[in-house]
């Protein structure tokens, strides 16, 4: 037998083909790798996944069977039809927002960010990654919206592209304001402040907006903010999609929305992640 070393020639370099993937496929991976670690840690908190589920069909009960008496006079609406767009608006700002905000802040509390900063990875990524996993979170939660919807009687009456347009709009949107929660996580010492300066202004910033009564029933002065609100835009939108009327401009106006505010408040979450913590 030939011994090992004469067997291989050595004076010759090694033909080794480098198979780490570089530019935007090097991207592209991390940002699958960071994703998947974040749906995995949803799938190990299923009561977090319960209570996230759980609060939307709370508020559509109440609002059904609870104001829905006092809120039948919508111009040539029923207001379950007038109401559900506001419900599934409301449901994915809020969850896009509060979960990531209160995730990031988490993550720098417990060092992981810091850890992910040293390693070999795009520092984009790792946020990217986040967002990904939740539009993954938030079609789950649309699509128990839409089963809660049907029960209780609303109906699309759109058609089924009009439809799906109006859930990638949406989906879209909350893919906007996930990049605002991302921003307020790494700026927050904990995690309970996170979730504080998370939901503290999303109250009157969903309320203060068409998603629930018209904006006309507001006093003059609140009107005017009400009508050009981000979230009356979308959810205007979807009452026009899922309800099977004509477009108008507002489809536009919840797209530019969407774009303006990620184009915002991405870079300054990416930003603020490579400066680590303050």
């Amino acid at each position: 037998m030939q011994p090992v070393s004469d067997s291989l020639n050595v004076s010759q370099p090694l033909n080794v083909k480098d198979e780490s993937p570089t530019g935007l496929r090097w991207w592209f991976n991390d940002v699958t790798l960071m994703a998947q670690r974040n749906i995995r840690r949803m799938l190990r908190s299923p009561d977090l996944v319960f209570y996230a589920v759980l609060q939307p069909v709370v508020f559509i009960l109440l609002f059904v069977y609870v104001f829905g008496g006092a809120m039948q006079q919508i111009p040539n609406m029923n207001y379950k039809q007038f109401l559900f767009p506001g419900i599934f608006v409301q449901t994915v700002v809020f969850g896009s927002v509060a979960a990531t905000a209160i995730g990031v802040a988490m993550d720098m509390q417990r060092g992981i960010m810091d850890r992910f900063l040293s390693l070999p990875i795009s520092s984009s990524s790792v946020l990217m990654g986040r967002q990904f996993s939740e539009i993954v979170r938030n079609v789950l939660l649309i699509v128990v919206l839409v089963v809660v919807s049907l029960i209780v009687g609303f109906r699309f009456q759109g058609s089924l592209a009009s439809v799906l347009l109006g859930m990638g709009l949406l989906l879209f949107f909350g893919f906007a304001f996930s990049w605002v929660a991302a921003l307020i996580g790494l700026a927050s010492g904990s995690a309970e402040a996170a979730q504080s300066a998370g939901i503290m202004w999303l109250f009157p910033f969903t309320f203060v907006s068409s998603a629930f009564v018209p904006t006309s029933t507001m006093p003059g002065w609140l009107q005017v903010y009400a009508q050009h609100s981000p979230i009356t835009s979308m959810v205007d939108t979807l009452r026009i999609l899922f309800n099977g009327q004509p477009p108008t401009s507002a489809i536009w106006i919840s797209l530019a929305w969407s774009i303006g505010i990620t184009a915002v408040f991405m870079p300054l979450a990416i930003a603020r992640f490579r400066r680590g913590k303050a």
